[in-house]
């Protein structure tokens, strides 16, 4: 069996950076959380994140997630992230890999919605290997489908709210909805209270 968080080892400091340290696991519940970051990093972005097999599927989404069907947002894959990342807020050291402020935007549990389907029934991790991602987020901030599809002929991912029940072309969450849905603090609130 591969490491899944090797690269995630790898790029850190984890003494330092107080972020965890962590291993693959099992399951964390009788659904997959997902967990949506927002990061102050060299840029502020969204780190999306969903439980598949023991870890974290991890892409960076520079403008954050959106309501409106019609708006579609670039996802960067990144490494594996440890299932307990899903609730770390803090602030990483300068010269750290990451340095900036994390706190957890929004999390929630989600539904493979292509599992659901009887002509497809495709797992995460085959899903995942097609580029084709379609859940149901049961969040705080968000619910209802999303799907991250991957470009051809591109590393890139698009984040795209699927047209359902759920979509909203007036709601902003990113804008209107900034704090942590753990602690209601603000980046720059964690970055007074734990920055140095």
């Amino acid at each position: 069996m591969t490491d899944d968080l090797a690269a995630y080892r790898h790029r850190r400091d984890l003494a330092a950076s107080g972020e965890p340290e962590g291993s693959a696991s099992s399951s964390s519940g009788e659904h997959p959380i997902f967990v949506i970051q927002k990061h102050d990093a060299r840029t502020l972005h969204y780190d999306v994140r969903l439980e598949v097999d023991g870890v974290l599927k991890s892409w960076a989404v520079p403008k954050g997630p959106s309501t409106d069907p019609s708006v579609r947002r670039l996802a960067q894959p990144t490494e594996d992230h440890p299932l307990d990342y899903a609730r770390f807020e803090g602030v990483i050291p300068e010269g750290h890999y990451g340095a900036g402020t994390v706190l957890v935007w929004d999390t929630g549990t989600y539904r493979n919605l292509r599992a659901e389907k009887p002509d497809d029934g495709a797992s995460m991790q085959q899903s995942l290997e097609e580029g084709k991602v379609e859940v149901w987020l049961d969040g705080r901030k968000l619910r209802g489908g999303y799907a991250l599809i991957r470009m051809k002929d591109r590393d890139g991912w698009l984040l795209i709210k699927m047209n359902d029940d759920e979509a909203d072309a007036r709601r902003n969450p990113v804008r209107t909805e900034p704090d942590s849905v753990l602690t209601g603090r603000s980046l720059d609130e964690i970055r007074a209270q734990e920055g140095d």
